[in-house]
């Protein structure tokens, strides 16, 4: 094994395993070599500040052992699991939610698995442990979350304070027909689309049984501006699009937290706040396993 001892690799794209894997670094001051892509590398500086930034190939050549996230946008982590088994390298994966273990692992009919997968509470072992068998399984604290509890103590105030009685709602949102097409090359494999679920929110937001002042839409980060504005359009509602502000911020100016099954909806319950599944009628239910979290589609 070649690399420089106690140097980690460290190989994402997508920001939800960027959030848990830059925090586990601030935290532990593990020394990186760091290989980063899409909306990771903003993750990264923004909690570590400037990045050497390297391909993976290099990255792993300067360490002894590989951290990775998973995405379903890129193939980065799968190429550098790979090259870690050439070298003779550990490599271990950290999942950052609960749902597509196995899914995340596999491209054009292929698994590549890492020696460990890490997880962070024991929901995520169990669901671990049952769909991925063959792989050694181990349990984290998750820095992600208490970052997050701070942060969102601490979040400065983006928006004026409503009149009281009024509901202050952040809708997170997720590219669901861009994974539906590329995971089964069927936009509608989920049974809705993203812009279908906002809309049956949005036609259905008296279900939070009171007054709504203000609906704030936050895009997916790998989501284009302006994507939801003809939907947001139909309705006269007090909505708007996110101005890019931290997750932490906006989630600590709301009352309600509103998704299909995104990780911004467990930050939401961190936050102490009500948070609220919309997966349309016809869309699976929702895969988080939180029991706090309502369904919409129950209640209407």
């Amino acid at each position: 094994m070649s690399g420089v001892d106690g140097v980690t690799a460290i190989v994402a794209h997508d920001a939800g395993g960027a959030e848990v894997l830059s925090s586990y670094v601030r935290a532990t001051g593990v020394r990186c070599a760091f290989a980063l892509a899409g909306p990771a590398l903003k993750v990264f500086e923004r909690k570590l500040g400037a990045i050497t930034n390297l391909n993976v190939a290099d990255a792993l050549a300067a360490s002894e052992r590989l951290l990775c996230g998973t995405s379903w946008q890129s193939d980065i982590e799968r190429e550098a699991i790979l090259l870690a088994r050439a070298a003779g390298k550990p490599s271990a994966a950290w999942l950052d939610h609960w749902v597509n273990y196995r899914a995340r692992f596999e491209r054009d009919g292929t698994t590549v698995l890492p020696d460990e997968i890490w997880v962070g509470d024991d929901c995520a072992r169990e669901i671990a442990a049952r769909e991925l068998p063959e792989v050694r399984i181990v349990q984290r604290e998750n820095p992600y979350f208490a970052d997050i509890r701070a942060e969102i103590a601490a979040a400065p105030a983006i928006a004026p304070r409503l009149p009281q009685g009024q509901l202050a709602v952040l809708y997170v949102c997720e590219p669901i027909r861009e994974h539906a097409l590329l995971r089964y090359g069927d936009e509608r494999h989920f049974g809705y689309t993203e812009e279908e679920a906002l809309r049956f929110f949005l036609q259905h937001v008296e279900a939070l049984s009171a007054p709504v002042g203000r609906i704030l839409v936050r895009p997916h980060p790998s989501e284009k501006a302006g994507k939801y504005d003809a939907v947001l359009k139909e309705f006269a509602l007090p909505a708007t699009t996110s101005r890019g502000d931290p997750l932490s911020a906006e989630v600590a100016a709301s009352d309600v937290v509103v998704g299909c099954a995104s990780m911004a909806m467990v930050v939401g319950l961190i936050g102490g706040k009500r948070v609220v599944s919309c997966i349309p009628p016809g869309g699976p239910a929702c895969a988080l396993p939180q029991p706090e979290i309502t369904l919409l589609r129950d209640v209407v």
